[in-house]
């Protein structure tokens, strides 16, 4: 005997529609049979035939398409995790991701960013940086000193004058970012905002515009970073990436000292600047 479904999308769907309230969606209670909503209600919701969801629910009919299932999770109002969840089965991998229309991130992860004590931030797709910690503050940009929209990685690497002078290797930071910009680019679907991210630094700047029309893609998930900063003078950071769940157009970046002295040359600035902003 097995207690693995022969069934699992249909016993998900049929699963999250008798959770739902019908007055929540506008249904009468009435009488009902069942908890939740009816096969019609959802089809209704989610504007699909009535005898495709239920044959959907009962495993017949072939597999749905990408549209329809979309349809089913807005009509059910999955969140992000079972919105994926669905896709997985379904397709036995995640919807493609697209960017989030908002750059708000929880109480939660911020007061984590905060617990950590070497340089942190976290990016959009469009590498905006919309959360820091102090350590990253003081040791790569105090984004709080910028306006929103000056809050770009690739912005500050292009057409700050400060910010390429930090940098070891410019050249070959600069190559990294625009092909680990291009393959986020891709991955996440950010089409317009990324069209029009391309276009105003290929204005800008004439580096980025020759990166660019390279086309090759790099991932960035983890590398060495070597800066000249102007008060501690070099240090060398080793650099993770990782996802923050539920939000994959977001990625936390974390900046670990990559040698002795460079620990101790951060450690001693990041103390420094914390009993002045204290004192």
């Amino acid at each position: 005997m097995t207690l693995l479904s022969e069934n699992p999308l249909g016993d998900f769907l049929r699963a999250r529609r008798l959770g739902l309230d019908p007055a929540s969606f506008g249904f009468l209670p009435g009488r009902r049979r069942t908890p939740g909503l009816r096969r019609e209600e959802v089809a209704r919701l989610a504007n699909i035939s009535p005898t495709w969801y239920t044959w959907l629910e009962q495993g017949r009919g072939g597999a749905p398409s990408r549209e329809v299932l979309n349809r089913i999770a807005a009509g059910l109002r999955l969140t992000s995790p079972e919105r994926d969840h669905l896709f997985i089965l379904a397709f036995g991998h995640p919807p493609e991701s697209r960017v989030s229309p908002s750059d708000s991130i929880t109480p939660q992860l911020q007061r984590m960013l905060e617990s950590l004590t070497i340089p942190a931030i976290i990016k959009t797709a469009l590498w905006d940086v919309v959360a820091w910690n102090h350590p990253a503050a003081v040791v790569l940009k105090n984004y709080a000193l910028l306006p929103p929209a000056r809050r770009n990685i690739l912005r500050l690497l292009f057409t700050d004058p400060e910010v390429p002078q930090m940098q070891h290797d410019r050249e070959g930071m600069a190559r990294f970012i625009v092909n680990a910009f291009r393959a986020d680019a891709a991955r996440l679907g950010a089409s317009e905002e990324i069209a029009r991210l391309v276009e105003e630094l290929s204005a800008q700047s004439a580096d980025f515009a020759r990166l660019w029309r390279n086309n090759d893609v790099a991932g960035h998930g983890e590398g060495l970073k070597m800066l000249h900063h102007p008060q501690i003078g070099t240090i060398a950071l080793e650099f993770c990436t990782f996802s923050v769940e539920g939000r994959p157009d977001l990625t936390m970046m974390l900046f670990n000292p990559a040698t002795d002295e460079s620990r101790m040359k951060i450690a001693r600035w990041i103390a420094q600047n914390r009993a002045q902003r204290e004192g």
